[in-house]
């Protein structure tokens, strides 16, 4: 027998922050963009800026609205409904039962709303809560409950770049600083971690708006320049000139010009040599449309939203070929989801409840922008051509895929009796 030496320790490390990953940042030169501050900043660009708020909605609306359901994946039957149950997503193969009530119960529809902040701030973070049914045999999630970026302190990181816990600042309510309540520390046991495009041990993961930081920041001014413009030189200024070098005459004409109001019945009384005019800016005024341009499709390009600047022109195919690598992009962020929900909500619900070794169930969806929908007129044809049999398991796919109700199992036993009635 031949003795096998494997490593099984860790020599190097991932990171040397291993109390804290907060405040300060190597990587990251802009004060207001360093962890914990930059949540303030990429809150104010996503509810402030019409561009970056398309572009959050474009990458997060198809997945919301896709199809998700409970794949069995070689899962017992009781195990596969257990998990359906409590997530409340339908089981993949089979005839779509009618909705549970939904009050207080977990809801997946919420919680992917919640998971895709993560593309604002970089992550976001849930504590997992549960309850235990009547006869308390089985757990139940209760909820995913949120862990707001802006509540987070402290992100505890060990040496190989493992999660250890989240702290978030004390609450600020008054009874429970009575008792004396400090930071909430929060371990990785109880945690669910979504975080986007981190770096070896970087569990605050990067914000999809941080390279359209300055666009944006330079936006806003043009922007503010441009409403400026517009309120000083928009309309022009009215210059009355005096006829002498009267000083009350010529303060007489100032009065009159800066009471000039436009409208159906306005005018105004000159003395012979007196004149009012408007006048407006000699020369060329900067272009900020063009630059508030500029920056707006290059907030687009960050998060691989090209298509978005087609608002002003531009063919079906080439919105096509645009389309592609976002549908990609979008397709991969339903897959990072998935895979963490499958590991650290399914997974553990499975061991909580039927231990380790139980085969567990998976968490799926449709494929996102890569396929045409089967219409009906194509799938009659591939049946009568014989590509296709229309068999039980086809059958309740497409009622799955067209939200289809389930036939009713008592209308087969009733025979129609219209030939009856007729040869009476």
């Amino acid at each position: 027998m031949v003795d096998i030496v494997v490593p099984s320790r860790e020599t190097g490390y991932v990171t040397d922050q291993a109390t804290a990953l907060q405040l300060w940042n190597d990587d990251e030169e802009l004060v207001e963009l360093q962890w914990p501050q930059c949540n303030r900043v990429y809150s104010r660009m996503m509810k402030e800026d019409g561009r970056v708020s398309s572009v959050l909605q474009a990458i997060g609306l198809p997945i919301r609205s896709a199809n998700w359901w409970i794949d069995p994946n070689g899962a017992r039957d009781e195990v596969t409904e257990d998990v359906a149950r409590n997530l409340g997503l339908p089981i993949l193969g089979s005839e779509p039962d009618s909705l549970p009530r939904t009050k207080g119960r977990f809801s997946w529809a919420q919680h992917l709303q919640t998971v895709l902040l993560m593309l604002p701030y970089g992550h976001s973070y849930f504590e997992q809560v549960y309850s235990i049914n009547e006869d308390g045999t089985r757990a139940r999630l209760h909820k995913l409950a949120p862990r707001p970026q802006k509540t987070i302190s402290d992100i505890l990181v060990a040496l190989d770049g493992g999660l250890e816990a989240i702290e978030q600042y004390a609450p600020a309510s008054t009874k429970r600083v009575v008792y004396g309540l400090g930071k909430v520390k929060i371990p990785v046991s109880r945690l669910v971690a979504y975080v986007r495009d981190p770096e070896p041990g970087d569990w605050k993961g990067s914000s999809i708006l941080r390279p359209a930081y300055k666009h944006w920041l330079l936006k806003d001014e043009y922007l503010r320049l441009q409403a400026a413009t517009a309120r000083r030189n928009g309309m022009g200024v009215p210059v009355g000139t005096a006829a002498t070098k009267n000083d009350d005459e010529v303060k007489h004409m100032q009065d009159l010009a800066s009471s000039y109001r436009g409208g159906m019945s306005s005018g105004v009384g000159l003395a012979p040599g007196q004149t009012l005019e408007l006048k407006g800016v000699s020369g060329n005024l900067p272009d900020m449309q063009a630059a508030i341009n500029y920056h707006d499709k290059s907030i687009a390009l960050a998060g691989l939203a090209h298509f978005l600047n087609l608002d002003r022109g531009g063919s079906y195919a080439l919105a096509s070929v645009l389309a592609d690598p976002f549908a990609q992009s979008v397709q991969a962020l339903g897959e990072f989801i998935r895979d963490v929900s499958n590991a650290h909500v399914v997974e553990d619900l499975v061991d909580l409840n039927f231990g380790e070794d139980e085969p567990a169930p998976r968490i799926v969806f449709d494929e996102i922008g890569s396929r045409q929908d089967a219409t009906a007129a194509a799938l009659g044809t591939l049946v009568q051509n014989g590509l296709l049999e229309p068999d039980d398991d086809l059958k309740i796919a497409l009622r799955q895929k067209f939200g289809l109700t389930a036939p009713d199992p008592d209308s087969a036993d009733r025979a129609p009796d219209t030939a009856e009635g007729v040869d009476e």
